[in-house]
């Protein structure tokens, strides 16, 4: 059907993949090492018989954690043995299979991991229910008498701390077996959204009909041609509109399971269910909101810059997101932006740069595209492994500049944590996984800004950065603000129609964007495509990531050496205490307003500084 239907397409797919090189025309210095966890899937073969062997012990503990301190700890010190290699086989398998996803042995050791994973995470499901099954004086007398057993402190006083929230077995079981009927919502999204839904064409610059998608959607958007951008957006929310009454009572479905997991497990409301997870106060999440809607003006501000810049009458949504300045052609070759990129990070000093240099050097990367390859870019690592590893795809853009210094923060924040933690404390909470690669970002940006003297790329620089913060900070927070007001509806017994979600739209968005704005009638359907909505309190971490980075990184900019080195003992830190506190002791408090504030400062500041040099005439 779809060779039928699209023999052109496949042609040029299969155009495109001759042009790549082959997995073997690529230089070995630009290509990581899996050999450093495996030399070879021989040996892999030997850790995974080991491996499941081993798991084999853990089912002889249950029942038996509370007989001695000893035991406890043989059980904890068995699963975290059996978690290291299981990593380190999960990760080496993902690594061969992502280099090229068409060799069929790596598909399989893959899902064999996986597989074996799954068994894994069964035999030892019996921990944490028997943990908090026992009496908390029984726990803390064994702490004392076992002075080996203190490594695990801070995870069994969070699993302690949940206990007030933990159901009979019973109770528990029957909410495990609800998990699958909480997923409905968001698969009924699912389907409606990527394969339900139709969007007509739309006639393009050059007169040509496109096919509309959610893929494009955003390159109509950034068009410099106002029709063309008009046309998109209303057959684009005039398509959501008509299933508008489907996609009300699906996301009632989402934030009613919310509601009912909060109840049953004795929580005030949903917001404080969802925070508790990692221990994060509501009051993180109200100063998100507070804090923004008490510094809307410069976005104000910049919704007016639009205006005079765009020359219209008012904003239209269809013209928030054409750049204001004209895309520049701006190569960079990879070992440009490795060069650039270290000079950028020097303000994080020796020790930092030298894993920085050794990343780069040492077969952490993969850095180009091949036949095959898996697509995107990710950091990741695994406990027991000799370092990180970075997939690209760079393509000698400023975009791929960027890419490479995020996810190398990632990846420092990656070995400085295994580096210092036991495998318990080896991994970091969404909440602060940001914040490292963040705020490599900022570096890098003052960088460029610092050292850039062609007019027009620091004005798109200065434009990118603009509707970054725009769209990382304002916009989440504004979708925060309504994901709390529609959880309030529901708890306070009112129903999500699609009229009370379209009035909620209409408001907060008039509020966030101002008086310049005109709020399209059509506009008030955009709660209708976003997905995380179904996420259970997700988005309010990426102002909140953003705003911690930004406040380090500014500092450290400003040569503040105390925050520098609070900073990097955070990287160090992985989960051995709560993520607020973490951030704490970096020198960002996330419940005072200050980390966010410095962002809208800088917000403004950027503003000012783009509005001078547009006006500037070029030299």
């Amino acid at each position: 059907m779809i060779s039928a239907l699209f023999p052109l397409h496949q042609e040029t797919a299969k155009a495109n993949a001759k042009m790549l090189p082959s997995r073997d025309e690529i230089e070995e210095k630009y290509k990581w090492k899996p050999e450093d966890i495996y030399p070879s899937p021989e040996v892999w073969e030997e850790d995974f018989a080991r491996v499941e062997k081993m798991a084999l012990e853990l089912p002889k503990y249950r029942g038996k954690l509370g007989e001695s301190p000893d035991t406890m700890l043989e059980c904890f010190r068995l699963r975290d043995e059996i978690m290291t290699l299981l990593e380190k086989l999960r990760l080496y398998a993902s690594l061969k299979f992502d280099e090229d996803t068409r060799v069929a042995r790596f598909q399989a050791l893959r899902d064999r991991v996986e597989t074996l994973s799954v068994r894994i995470h069964e035999q030892q499901s019996f921990i944490i229910p028997e943990i908090v099954s026992l009496p908390e004086e029984k726990i803390r007398d064994f702490l004392k008498a076992n002075s080996e057993l203190a490594i695990y402190q801070h995870f069994l006083e969070d699993v302690l701390r949940g206990k007030p929230h933990t159901l009979s077995p019973e109770g528990e079981r029957l909410l495990s077996m609800a998990w699958d009927l909480g997923r409905i919502p968001y698969h009924v999204f699912s389907m409606l959204n990527d394969a339900d839904i139709k969007f007509p064409t739309v006639r393009n610059e050059k007169g040509e009909e496109k096919e509309l998608t959610k893929g494009n959607y955003l390159v109509f958007m950034r068009s410099q041609n106002r029709e063309v951008r008009r046309e998109a957006y209303q057959k684009f929310y005039q398509t959501y509109s008509q299933w508008s009454n489907t996609l009300s009572a699906s996301l009632s479905g989402a934030i009613k399971r919310d509601i009912f997991y909060a109840r049953a497990r004795k929580y005030p409301s949903a917001l404080e269910a969802a925070l508790d997870i990692d221990n994060i106060p509501t009051r993180v999440y109200q100063n998100v909101i507070e804090t923004i809607n008490r510094n809307l003006e410069p976005l104000h501000r910049y919704i007016s810059l639009r205006k005079k810049f765009l020359n219209l009458s008012s904003i239209q949504p269809y013209d928030l997101y054409v750049p204001l300045v004209k895309e520049v052609e701006w190569k960079v070759p990879y070992p440009e932006a490795v060069s650039t990129i270290q000079k950028a990070l020097a303000p994080l000093g020796e020790e930092y740069l030298k894993i920085v240099q050794e990343g780069f050097n040492s077969g952490w990367i993969d850095v180009y595209e091949n036949q095959g390859k898996r697509s995107g870019g990710y950091s990741t690592s695994a406990y027991g492994t000799p370092h990180p590893y970075i997939l690209l795809n760079y393509q000698e853009q400023l975009d791929s500049m960027f890419t490479l210094a995020h996810e190398m923060g990632h990846a420092l924040h990656s070995y400085f944590t295994i580096k210092n933690q036991p495998y318990i404390y080896s991994d970091y909470t969404i909440f602060v996984a940001e914040v490292a690669s963040t705020l490599n970002e900022a570096l890098l940006m003052d960088y460029l800004l610092k050292h850039t003297t062609d007019r027009a790329k620091k004005l798109y620089l200065l434009n990118h950065y603009i509707d970054q913060i725009r769209g990382t900070v304002y916009i989440q927070a504004m979708f925060a603000e309504f994901e709390k007001h529609i959880h309030e509806i529901v708890e306070q017994g009112g129903a999500l129609t699609v009229e009370e979600l379209n009035n909620l739209t209409r408001e907060i968005y008039t509020r966030y964007y101002g008086s310049d704005f005109n709020m399209d009638s059509l506009y008030q359907f955009n709660w209708a495509r976003i997905p995380h909505f179904y996420y259970n309190f997700y988005v309010y971490q990426y102002a909140t990531g953003f705003s911690a980075a930004t406040s380090l990184a500014q500092k450290i900019l400003n040569g503040d050496d105390q925050t520098r080195a609070a900073y990097l003992r955070f990287l160090t830190r992985g989960s051995s205490d709560y993520s607020i506190n973490l951030l704490k002791d970096a020198g960002v408090d996330m419940t005072s307003p200050e980390p966010i504030e410095a962002v809208t400062s800088l917000f403004s500041q950027l503003i000012a500084e783009f509005e001078k040099l547009y006006e500037e005439k070029p030299s």
